[in-house]
């Protein structure tokens, strides 16, 4: 499943790190799919994508692409932030669980309460992507 793509003429406020291990997400994350890494031994998935499973601790995972939909758990609203997000204040963060069993943090975009479903999007950055959730419209 690709995810809606919201395109932005600026550069991120903070680029995230990207390694030789990570580079696959942030590759897929272009092209609007959400991938994680899934245990070939115990077939849990893990987010964000680790290279070692952290329930089993084997060293064996491939990478899944998940649907990116689920239900936000908590919320906050950042006013006073790091002076790198200076521009983006006031914003929200959020907790959603996915409906592949995943709980994960991410930017909320628009009015979202918890309990309502959500689904995630791009961040399509002129220096890279980034991902975000907004309302879930079917």
């Amino acid at each position: 499943m690709t995810l809606d793509l919201i395109d932005l003429e600026q550069e991120r406020a903070y680029p995230p790190r990207q390694s030789d291990f990570t580079k696959p997400f942030w590759d897929n994350l272009t092209r609007s799919i959400f991938t994680t890494t899934r245990c070939d031994s115990c077939n849990r998935p893990s987010f964000p994508p680790k290279p070692i499973c952290p329930h089993c601790w084997t060293d064996q995972v491939s990478w899944i692409e998940l649907e990116g939909a689920g239900k936000l758990y908590s919320k906050t609203t950042v006013h006073a932030g790091p002076a790198v997000f200076v521009r983006d204040l006031p914003y929200s963060v959020g907790i959603i669980d996915l409906d592949e069993g995943l709980r994960i943090a991410a930017r909320i975009i628009g009015d979202v309460e918890i309990g309502d479903r959500v689904e995630l999007v791009v961040l399509s950055y002129s220096d890279g992507p980034l991902y975000a959730a907004k309302r879930y419209t079917p």
